[in-house]
């Protein structure tokens, strides 16, 4: 198998990883990159960490939608292969962040039956999928994909994590982005932060308040910025 251009570690609940996939896709057609998008399951990532005392009360229910979501891509994969990904997490992010809010949605709604069976229908892709979202027996390649991407980073991060010329190149957790450069600059930004990365002695730049993403379902219009917030640990604390 071809190695990708670069391998993208997501989780399709995760509003940040949606964003930074915006702009990676902007920066594939300027370079003519091949991705490949692997699989980061949040919860898997915090199963030892007591959600009530750790993260806001939606946390728990969202990040399991995501394992969810990530145990169909992973049926996906099996009979479309990366295009059939490319395309799921595409379209799984127009639904969840590129569309309208819907009031008082439950967070563990895009973990379902109802949610995801017209996105595979206006992709044509088998409604057989929708039997692996309580498959958990899928949640073992989740895993290794979870620890693959880890191995590259260290554990004290979350997703997008970005591997640059796999196997030997650089990789990073983020960059985390609230908002999508100009097309112009896509490539620009993205040569910066390559180039900070493969540094020999590069190891961290962080700051830890964030805009809320320019995201509609979020939201946050393009023409506005989000409410800053304090984020610890992947979680978000105080506003600003």
């Amino acid at each position: 198998m071809t190695t990708a251009d670069i391998n993208f570690y997501f989780d399709p609940v995760c509003p940040f990883a949606w964003m930074t996939s915006k702009w990676v896709r902007m920066v594939q057609r300027e370079r003519d990159y091949s991705v490949e998008w692997r699989f980061i399951s949040l919860r898997l990532l915090n199963s030892h960490i007591d959600y009530d005392a750790h993260f806001p009360p939606e946390y728990e229910a969202g990040h399991t939608a995501g394992l969810r979501l990530l145990r169909a891509a992973s049926s996906v994969r099996e009979q479309y292969g990366r295009e059939g990904v490319t395309a799921l997490y595409a379209t799984l992010g127009d639904h969840i962040f590129d569309s309208d809010p819907v009031p008082d949605e439950d967070p563990a709604h895009r973990g379902t039956r109802e949610f995801l069976a017209p996105i595979l229908d206006e992709l044509g892709m088998s409604d057989a999928h929708l039997d692996a979202l309580d498959d958990a027996g899928r949640d073992a390649e989740i895993q290794a994909e979870t620890d693959e991407a880890l191995a590259l980073t260290g554990k004290d991060v979350g997703t997008p994590i970005i591997h640059f010329r796999p196997p030997e190149g650089v990789a990073f957790f983020g960059p985390v982005i609230s908002r999508l450069p100009d097309p112009s600059e896509a490539a620009e930004l993205w040569d910066h932060v390559v180039g900070l990365a493969r540094f020999p002695g590069f190891a961290e730049l962080k700051r830890s308040l964030r805009e809320m993403p320019q995201l509609r379902g979020l939201g946050v219009s393009e023409d506005e910025a989000g409410a800053t917030e304090d984020w610890h640990g992947g979680s978000r604390r105080q506003k600003r």
